[in-house]
């Protein structure tokens, strides 16, 4: 069995910066890629960002680009989300993501992930 465990969340004002982090632990091998998603208030989960697990390969969502950095470290089987210049848009609940067998929706789907992590709350304030 595969867990994620995330931590990190916290409230900020706009133009600041945080890391979050997420911790897999279990039947580790075989994993593919690492993804990121957020779901604000009354909004749907949305793809923030993805890398593959040799991180040869990462994509972000356009509303985060250039101001977000998705990292991994295998070593700890962690994935990170640097978060810079936050909006109050950027408030929301974000959630790390594991994919082991490709499903073919792409990585910036959430159908794509095998296994979430329980979410961090993060309120930016303007």
């Amino acid at each position: 069995q595969v867990r994620l465990v995330q931590s990190g969340g916290k409230s900020l004002q706009a133009g600041d910066s945080l890391r979050v982090s997420c911790e897999m632990s279990g039947h580790t091998s075989n994993a593919y890629a690492w993804g990121w998603f957020r779901q604000g208030p009354g909004k749907e989960r949305e793809f923030v960002a993805t890398i593959t697990w040799n991180g040869k390969n990462s994509e972000y969502a356009g509303s985060v680009k250039g101001r977000f950095v998705i990292s991994r470290d295998n070593s700890k089987s962690t994935v990170y989300l640097q978060m810079n210049a936050l909006k109050p848009e950027d408030s929301a609940v974000y959630y790390c993501a594991v994919q082991f067998s490709a499903l073919g929706y792409g990585l910036g789907r959430s159908e794509e992930y095998d296994f979430w992590g329980q979410g961090t709350q993060v309120t930016v304030s303007s």
